[in-house]
């Protein structure tokens, strides 16, 4: 098998000063966002706006600022979720073909197999049950196979 170059893979390159900004800015956002501390931060906020409920007599401008808020907070949130998801999904597809590619026997067809039609997942999937189901009957969890459907 043959192993591409850096070049060929894209490792060559360097992404703009743009997208560098925003990666850094996402995947800071994303670590501070996922901390306790943010979670008290939220609910500190929701507590203060409560708080001035009867300051506000609980009008509508009142009630508008938290939909307001929780609005835009969620809106931005999507993005970087997103963003998020995406890279650890590039990352975890990648070790995954790296594990086929160095492991002797295995499948290479499964190298890049996200990128196959529902319905040859679908038969992929079948024939790695029924693989499980052999496996499980012969009492053997462990049990290897060079290959799948």
């Amino acid at each position: 098998m043959t192993v591409p170059s850096p070049e060929a893979t894209g490792e060559g390159e360097r992404p703009s000063a743009v997208r560098q900004a925003f990666d850094r800015f996402a995947k800071r956002a994303a670590a501070l966002a996922g901390r306790p501390a943010a979670f008290a931060i939220a609910i500190g906020a929701i507590i203060a706006w409560l708080a001035t409920g009867p300051i506000f007599a609980f009008n509508d401008t009142w009630q508008l600022v938290i939909n307001t808020g929780t609005t835009i907070v969620t809106f931005l949130m999507v993005f970087l979720i997103q963003n998020s998801q995406n890279r650890d999904t590039v990352a975890l597809h990648l070790k995954i073909d790296e594990l086929i590619k160095t492991t002797e026997g295995a499948d290479d067809r499964l190298l890049d197999l996200e990128e196959l039609d529902d319905k040859v997942l679908e038969k992929k999937r079948d024939a790695f049950e029924k693989l499980a189901e052999l496996a499980r009957r012969r009492g053997d969890a462990g049990a290897t196979g060079g290959g799948a459907a």
